[in-house]
């Protein structure tokens, strides 16, 4: 285990993190210490504990709202596939269709060649 310093609230701790992730934890701490700073130039001194529980119920806030966001985007994706796999069916039924036309239109130009080759006009 790889071991890395952070501050928060301009106090130093030392903690453990799995090797590579160093400074990911880094930024982590960095970003909670903004919140911890943000609360304390809003309501000043009003104890390490409260100012933490604070912070943690803002980022859980924010978390909560990235994932309401996430679900209604993860609903629009599945909305846009139905749309896509609904409007490929119907590309591969026309298709299809145009297919059988032009079978259909082939066979009677091979029917009238085949009419018009066999009975040469008399002269």
């Amino acid at each position: 285990m790889a071991q890395v310093s952070v501050t928060i609230d301009n106090k130093a701790y030392r903690m453990a993190c799995e090797e590579g992730q160093e400074d990911h934890l880094v930024t982590l701490a960095e970003r909670f210490d903004r919140y911890v700073s943000h609360l304390k130039s809003q309501f000043g001194e009003i104890g390490d504990l409260r100012i933490t529980v604070m912070a943690a119920i803002m980022v859980m806030d924010e978390l909560a709202e990235k994932e309401r966001t996430m679900r209604a985007l993860q609903g629009e994706v599945e909305a846009l596939r139905k749309t896509r796999d609904a409007a490929v069916a119907r590309s591969e039924r026309s298709d299809e269709s145009l297919v059988g036309t032009i079978g259909e239109i082939t066979a009677q130009i091979e029917r009238l060649s085949s009419k018009l080759t066999a009975h040469p006009p008399a002269n």
